[in-house]
This record gives C-alpha cells, structure tokens and sequence, in this order.
C-alpha cells in the first residue's frame, strides 16, 4: 500500500472517528434518531471526507441495517441499547467503525462491554495469515465470559476502493468455514456483536438502506424512466450504499420509485436484521490495516489513542 492510499485510509478513519464520537455524545432521551444522522453526516461532509453508507441507528433488538426516512419522528427512550454504525471514505477508501450506547441506563453494561472487549481481543490477534477461525474462537469465548452469545451469522467482511464488503468474511464464532487468511495491506472491519437472546440474526421489514445491482447495465434498459431514475443513482451513489432521503431531489417520488425498481431486480433493499429471539444486542467496529507484524487501526477516537 502506497503512502498515499495509507493516509487517505487513516483520514477517513479519524474524520468517522470523530463524527462517530460526536454522534454518540448527542444521543439523549427524546432526541430523534434523524437529529443524530443528520449530525454525524453533515460532520462528515464539513471534515473534507464522503459518506461510505447512511449512518444505521439500530434499536434493542434490531442488529444493524436502519436508518430513518425523511420525515422520521422517531426519538430515542430512556434504557434503549442504540448501536450507531458509521462510514466515511476519502477518494473511495473507507472507513467502517460502530458503538453502543445505552440511553440514560446501565442496565446493559456488561453486554456492551462484551462487545468492546471482543473487539479488543480481535484487534490483538489480526495480523498476516491469521486463522480467522481462531479469530472467531476467541471473540465468542470472550463474549461468553460476560454471560452472552455472539451473533453467529453477522460477520466483519475487507474493505476495497468503493467496495464495502469485498469478500472476507471475519467471523465472531468458531467456524472451518472460513479458510481465507488476511494479507499485509489488507482492510478489515471487525464488528463482534453480543445478545442476550439466541445468537441468530432473521430478516425483518426494509431499512430504507438501498445499493444499485451490480453489473446492472442500465444503458440498456429498455424502460426510459428505470434507465433515467438508475443513470443518476449511478452518478450520485457508484457501488456504495445510499438512504432514500438521499434521494430527494434526485428521483421524484422517491418511496415509490425506490419500489419500483427493486421490484425490477435493479436495486437491492437491505432488510433490518432482527435478533430471533428480540434479544438486546450489542456491537463495537473498528477498521484496521493489516501490517506486517499486526494491525493498524484507523478509526480510535481520542480516549482510545491516548
């Protein structure tokens, strides 16, 4: 990996760094879920870095995948475990980091702190050609000693240019499933989640989080409104995932449209992921470059460097 790409990599962590933190810091009985989007992505855009997806506010028992819709009057209520998962990216390179907050309670404490000490473990093992079975190994004991489970299907996944998960899969269980091994300039987000219920993630309702098909050549649609609406989805979003109000202005009639072409097979609908038993869940990311004698981080705010 050349300088050049490195500090792009390490400025997009910093700036999702701070806006994660910033975020989280705001995050009080009867503020609204929009309020604390808005924040983190407008800091963002004002830090010099893009938006890598739609910040994802996820609830209790929702594991990831939501963001609210223009016009969302959802706040946040006393004792609920908000996980807010963040993404930046500079000329492409991105920037994946999440937390959890627990919302003017401490009822869940320890469940979050699972998740942060898992993390932490991974964090110690990753280097080149790790087992990452092994990796899965000690992120589930770990979750384990604190009386909780893993999520068994959300994994960490690499990063590429403009590609938020490019193949690698970093598991929180143990597991012969996964035979790759992370190489030196590789990018990883490793993202253990804890719960208190059973360990499994179902597909719930739309999480108004969009990503265009790839290899979709709309050119040569023959519907001229599907292949006006994709050509400028193409120009504002590329590969990476995009919010509906995002799309204001872009698409008329945005909920209707989006429809649309999902059910055309052109554009995918990320589902919320639901935690089958609704138990609480918890999570803790952070990017990291694989070096040659470990790993470097890119996205530790100021308490965690210091």
């Amino acid at each position: 990996m050349n300088d050049d790409v490195f500090e792009k990599y390490m400025n997009a962590g910093e700036i999702a760094a701070i806006a994660r933190d910033e975020g989280a810091a705001g995050v009080r009985e009867g503020v609204s879920y929009t309020e604390i989007v808005e924040k983190i992505e407008s800091m963002i855009s004002n830090k010099g870095a893009s938006i890598a997806f739609p910040t994802n506010i996820s609830i209790n028992h929702i594991a990831a995948h939501f963001t609210p819709s223009t016009g969302d009057k959802q706040v946040f209520h006393k004792g609920d475990i908000v996980k807010i998962d963040v993404g930046a990216h500079i000329d492409g390179y991105i920037a994946d980091t999440a937390v959890t907050i627990e919302v003017e309670t401490d009822k869940y404490s320890s469940l979050l702190t699972a998740s942060v000490e898992a993390l932490h473990t991974a964090i110690t093992l990753m280097k080149p050609g790790v087992k990452l079975s092994e990796v899965g190994k000690q992120v589930e004991n770990k979750i384990h000693e604190y009386g909780f489970k893993p999520i068994d299907n959300l994994t960490g996944h690499s990063l590429n240019r403009y590609n938020l998960h490019s193949g690698m899969s970093i598991p929180s269980i143990a597991t012969m499933s996964i035979q790759r091994k992370p190489r030196v300039d590789d990018v990883v987000a490793v993202e253990p989640f804890a719960t208190t219920g059973s360990g499994h993630v179902i597909s719930g309702k739309g999480s108004h989080i969009y990503l265009l098909k790839s290899g979709m050549n709309f050119r040569r649609l023959r519907d001229n409104k599907s292949r006006i609406m994709m050509k400028k989805l193409h120009h504002q979003f590329r590969s990476l995932p995009f919010a509906s109000r995002w799309c204001e202005g872009i698409i008329p009639n945005v909920d209707v449209s989006l429809l649309w072409l999902e059910q055309k097979g052109m554009v995918h609908h990320y589902p919320q992921l639901i935690e089958q038993n609704n138990g609480m869940v918890s999570q803790k990311e952070h990017t990291m470059i694989i070096t040659e004698n470990g790993c470097q981080v890119t996205t530790y705010g100021k308490h965690e460097r210091e």
